[in-house]
């Protein structure tokens, strides 16, 4: 274990994506498609992480968790009760916002037919001008949300934020939110693929027929007493601490052990380079630190590097 473990991404095709990722990021994404999401850390039986490199190439991240988990992840997760990893880690690029969704709680989303999912936005480019929309506004009825859905006028019911490079918001489960265009994300989820859309702009899929709503499990699912949530600012090193998953913001200016004593860390680079185990990795790279190995500490290269670490509360 003198190396960290990289996988390959997922590309997702989306109506809303776009192509930010090649030309941000240098990643290599399929030609001639907007590509929305690259899923980079994953484990569900419709898609899988697989191992790019070194002694577990070609190993999926569920082989990882089920075979290896005190090796990689840290004996203290050995009686973690998930029979799949966890979290489930994602790049978003939205060249136009997405829809008006909510994802189901814990105590409604096994009677809706889903999974619940908390999250947290990690805006690791925003263009000039980029906004979100998380919550409603104050005030706003459940009444009036209704009736706004019905005209096609729910915009006006909606918590808009202006949002910036390094800013980031913790969106619960039971959150209404949308994400606007300008947005390159780093979103940190639990391992959940179920999502309620409410309203979408009035716009038509990739097939040009108008996408599919879930509105009786959406109004079931939303907390019509969110009122205006904040974003967390630029300087603030906790970006989410939840039963799920922590994350947070951690300057590398010297050489640097990312993980917490006997656990993995799970490290995106949102500035700068850094090489880890003879790899250099830059901004929109992810990779595991495993728990065991040496020689493994995060070291800036042509100066000084930030990434987000998360962890798997224990």
């Amino acid at each position: 274990m003198n190396e960290p473990i990289v996988f390959e991404p997922i590309p997702m095709e989306r109506v809303w994506g776009g192509r930010r990722f090649e030309s941000l990021l240098g990643k290599a994404i399929p030609h001639g498609v907007l590509i929305g999401e690259l899923w980079e850390i994953v484990d569900r039986e419709d898609a899988q992480s697989i191992v790019h490199s070194g002694p577990f190439r070609g190993t999926t991240l569920h082989e990882l968790w089920a075979n290896q988990r005190a090796e990689i992840f840290g004996e203290a997760y050995a009686g973690h009760p998930s029979a799949r990893f966890p979290l489930l880690i994602k790049l978003l690029d939205a060249r136009e916002r997405l829809s008006v969704q909510v994802h189901p709680p814990l105590d409604l989303a096994e009677s809706l037919g889903g999974e619940p999912k908390t999250e947290v936005w990690y805006f690791l480019d925003a263009l000039p001008g980029a906004r979100i929309y998380a919550g409603l506004k104050k005030g706003v009825t459940r009444e009036e949300f209704e009736s706004d859905l019905r005209t096609g006028e729910v915009e006006r019911t909606l918590h808009e934020i202006p949002v910036v490079t390094g800013e980031s918001i913790f969106i619960p489960s039971g959150r209404l939110h949308a994400i606007g265009e300008g947005n390159v994300i780093v979103e940190v989820q639990q391992n959940s693929d179920t999502t309620y859309r409410v309203f979408d702009w009035n716009r038509m899929g990739l097939d040009g027929q108008p996408r599919a709503m879930h509105i009786e499990e959406s109004l079931a699912s939303i907390d019509f007493n969110d009122f205006e949530p904040a974003v967390s600012g630029v300087s603030e090193k906790t970006v989410a601490r939840c039963q799920f998953f922590e994350v947070e913001k951690v300057a590398v200016d010297s050489p640097l052990d990312v993980r917490p004593p006997g656990r993995f860390a799970l490290v995106a680079v949102t500035e700068g380079t850094i090489v880890c185990g003879g790899k250099p990795f830059a901004k929109g790279d992810f990779l595991i630190v495993p728990a065991s190995g040496a020689g493994l500490e995060l070291i800036p290269q042509d100066g000084p590097a930030e990434i987000l670490r998360t962890t798997l509360p224990v």
